[in-house]
């Protein structure tokens, strides 16, 4: 078993290697264009940022897996807090919000990330969206620094997620709240459906069970935690067809399966 550490050193390298490419290359899944995601769709996990104002698209490498900043409530003249922000995205986004006024800082452990995302920046002449480099289970910022901390499926890459819950609940202002677009699993899938599945969506890897992020959420300190919106990630019909009974097949998404899940909670 790898330990904490080589896990986020292939974390750091994958997304590395995924700065220096376009979204045409790094197609849906949260790992993007690298060999353990296979052939995907790219509505499988993604959604469609291009309507959103402050959407640039030399900043979505389409790696997401929800649109934290739709659901979290932001406001003008707000600091807001991207955890794990790659490329900008979501940072930008955030920006057309919280105005001239407002502050916006991305936080992300991979250089090359977020050495373009600097650039973005620099290109657009925003002077009040900041990114620095840093790790998720050590956020490099003072405590309660944001008013809204968003993040878009990337705590799930996180290999001690009850340390970066805890960062984040330590960032937040007094009476702030997150905003967290995320892959989780639900119910007993079968083993062998579960290693297909995480070759097909390589974020499915690093999922943990929905009751379980809910309830670690809570143990951070977090009050009035919901689930703003849920869909369920299609797999391929033959690899369900490979491991599932038609009777489970039809349980699929309901009882068991793969959730992209934006889920809020308030300091």
């Amino acid at each position: 078993m790898k330990t904490n550490e080589e896990l986020k050193s292939m974390v750091r390298e994958k997304y590395g290697q995924i700065a220096g490419q376009s979204r045409e290359r790094n197609p849906s899944s949260c790992c993007g264009g690298s060999s353990c995601c296979g052939d995907v769709e790219y509505s499988v996990t993604a959604d469609d940022y291009s309507s959103l104002p402050g959407y640039n698209p030399d900043a979505d490498l389409g790696l997401g897996c929800g649109l934290p900043t739709e659901y979290a409530m932001i406001k003008e003249g707000d600091v807001v807090v991207d955890l794990g922000s790659g490329a900008g995205n979501d940072c930008f986004v955030a920006r057309s919000i919280v105005g001239e006024s407002g502050r916006v800082i991305g936080v992300d452990m991979t250089e090359k990330m977020i050495e373009k995302a600097r650039a973005n920046a620099a290109r657009l002449g925003y002077s009040n969206v900041e990114f620095i480099l840093g790790d998720i289970e050590a956020i490099p910022l003072e405590e309660s620094t944001a008013d809204v901390v968003v993040s878009n499926c990337v705590m799930n890459l996180v290999p001690d997620k009850n340390k970066a819950f805890a960062e984040t609940y330590r960032i937040l202002k007094p009476g702030g709240h997150f905003s967290i677009s995320d892959i989780v699993v639900q119910g007993e899938m079968p083993e062998a459906l579960r290693k297909d599945a995480e070759m097909y969506a390589g974020c499915v890897a690093g999922a943990i069970q929905k009751d379980n992020y809910l309830d670690a959420l809570r143990k951070a300190g977090f009050k009035n935690v919901r689930i703003q919106k849920e869909k369920s990630i299609a797999l391929p019909e033959p690899l369900i067809d490979k491991y599932l009974t038609r009777e489970e097949a039809e349980q699929f998404g309901k009882s068991f399966g793969i959730f992209s899940v934006t889920v809020y909670g308030e300091k």
